[in-house]
């Protein structure tokens, strides 16, 4: 077996979502005194380090309601095989995930339907527009 490349490692690690804040000029100048003083590589760094204290903190209380909420933790695929073989058995999903959902790009918009009852995600859903806009009344 060829050894993984950098490029094929990538792949298989999703990206990171993005996301925007605003912070007042006295905040923003606290934080650009603390990268210049060399405590953090830069913003960024600083606001991942005080996001995964603040979860740290209440990890405690996510454990407590993902059990409750019976949702998976992580990451979780869907392909077009895995959405056959469930509306082969005559069930439908409910997919609950704290993380990342992903919905395959072979999968169609019917087959979607047919297999997929309910969608509850807690972080980011990536499917095709097409298979999102057919689930459109099912995410919630």
């Amino acid at each position: 077996m060829p050894p993984k490349t950098a490029s094929h490692a990538a792949a298989l690690k999703p990206a990171d979502e993005k996301i925007t804040i605003n912070l007042g000029y006295v905040d923003l100048g606290q934080i650009d005194l603390l990268v210049q003083e060399g405590f953090y590589a830069n913003r960024t760094d600083l606001i991942r380090t005080a996001i995964r204290n603040q979860l740290t903190t209440h990890s405690e209380v996510v454990r407590q309601v993902v059990a409750r909420k019976t949702l998976v933790l992580g990451i979780q695929h869907f392909s077009a095989a895995d959405l056959r073989a469930v509306q082969a058995s005559g069930e439908a999903l409910q997919i609950r995930v704290l993380g990342l959902a992903t919905i395959a790009l072979d999968v169609t918009p019917e087959l979607a339907l047919a297999a997929i009852d309910s969608v509850v995600v807690l972080g980011a859903l990536h499917a095709s527009p097409a298979v999102k806009a057919a689930l459109a009344g099912r995410i919630r």
